[in-house]
């Protein structure tokens, strides 16, 4: 039924994002707003309208999408930290717009090669990439792999290739933005967060830098530090 893009706006009006950062994340972090790009990325559209927790718009998309009946939801721990409680949470919320969600504990082992882009509807984790157009290249192009949520747009396509062929730095940044636009309005992507990578460190570790892709340095941590003396 994902195909339905009613079906998918009432699923995304229907997440307390806020909710989700404060009791998922314990604060840290940041809503999200169904689009994979953030304010760390140089090109972020910062005027695109942050999409709210709306029962009734939830509502209304629901009855306007046809469906009937349940949704299935699975989940794993091993989806990310808190994936488990997140989908509880999204349950009942989604529950006050009258979208009854049903949920399926996945075995952890096996989930990442049976469940996560296999399955129409399962929670999933998403490190950053380096540039706007790898993070779309890897996920939302036609043909590409790791497209799980199945976004299927040539005119999408066409403006991934038009931005990473604009040398205009202001021309590039409008089209993402009407990337981001698409993906926000259309695509089967629902993301209600993005968290802040919390690290510490000794005074005895060096070699330690910050990387805005992911923590332990993108997972390089443990190879390019070093304990001193």
């Amino acid at each position: 039924p994902f195909d339905n893009n009613d079906l998918r706006l009432a699923l995304k009006y229907a997440m307390n994002r806020p909710e989700m950062v404060d009791k998922i994340l314990r604060g840290f972090g940041a809503v999200g707003n169904d689009q994979p790009i953030n304010a760390t990325y140089p090109m972020f559209a910062s005027d695109l309208e942050q999409r709210p927790f709306d029962t009734d718009k939830a509502a209304f998309h629901y009855k306007k999408s046809g469906h009937s009946g349940s949704l299935l939801l699975r989940t794993a721990d091993v989806a990310f930290p808190g994936a488990v409680d997140a989908a509880q949470l999204f349950q009942t919320t989604a529950a006050k717009a009258g979208i009854k969600i049903e949920l399926k504990r996945e075995p952890n082992d096996g989930y990442w090669t049976e469940v996560w882009n296999k399955q129409p509807f399962s929670t999933a984790y998403w490190g950053g990439r380096a540039t706007q157009d790898q993070m779309y290249s890897t996920a939302f192009i036609t043909g590409a792999d790791w497209n799980d949520s199945r976004f299927l747009n040539p005119k999408f396509d066409q403006m991934v290739t038009a931005a990473r062929g604009e040398l205009n730095a202001a021309k590039r940044k409008s089209i993402y933005r009407d990337m981001a636009v698409m993906v926000k309005d259309e695509g089967g992507a629902l993301i209600p967060m993005f968290n802040d990578s919390v690290e510490a460190i000794g005074p005895k570790v060096a070699g330690w830098v910050k990387n805005p892709l992911g923590e332990l340095m993108s997972g390089n941590g443990p190879a390019e530090c070093w304990l001193e003396a």
